[in-house]
C-alpha cells in the first residue's frame, strides 16, 4: 500500500525562508516539492556532497554538491511586499482561490 500524499503549503517557484536548522534565515526559491515525503528542495538550502564514480557521462568522477530536500514545516512563504516570512490565508477572487499574506493581504500567487 501506497503511503498517502502529503498536502504542502509552499509550490515549485515560490521564495521560501528557512526558519530552523543550520540553514535557518536563509532566502532561497523552491525547485521541487515531494508530496511522498513532505519535503522541499530550496535553492542553495541543505547542501551536500556526493561522491560519484567515474561513468561515461562524468569520466573523471570526483565530488559534487547538490541541494538535498528538507522538511516543508521548516520553511515559510516569503512575502516580497512585507519583506518577511508569513504565514498563507486563502481568498476567492474572479471565481479563483489564491493564496494571500496573512500580514498585509498580497496575492501571493501570480
Amino acid at each position: 500500500m501506497a503511503a498517502p500524499r502529503q498536502k504542502i503549503h509552499v509550490r515549485k517557484g515560490d521564495v521560501v525562508m528557512v526558519i530552523s536548522g543550520k540553514n535557518a534565515g536563509t532566502k532561497g526559491k523552491v525547485l521541487e516539492v515531494i508530496t511522498k515525503t513532505g519535503r522541499v528542495v530550496v535553492e542553495k538550502v541543505n547542501i551536500v556532497k556526493k561522491h560519484t564514480k567515474p561513468s561515461q557521462k562524468l569520466p573523471q568522477g570526483g565530488i559534487q554538491q547538490k541541494e538535498a530536500p528538507i522538511a516543508s514545516s521548516n520553511v515559510m512563504l516569503y512575502c516580497e511586499k512585507c519583506n518577511t516570512p508569513t504565514r498563507i490565508g486563502h481568498k476567492e477572487l474572479d471565481g479563483k482561490f489564491v493564496r494571500v499574506c496573512k500580514r498585509c493581504g498580497e496575492v501571493q500567487d501570480k
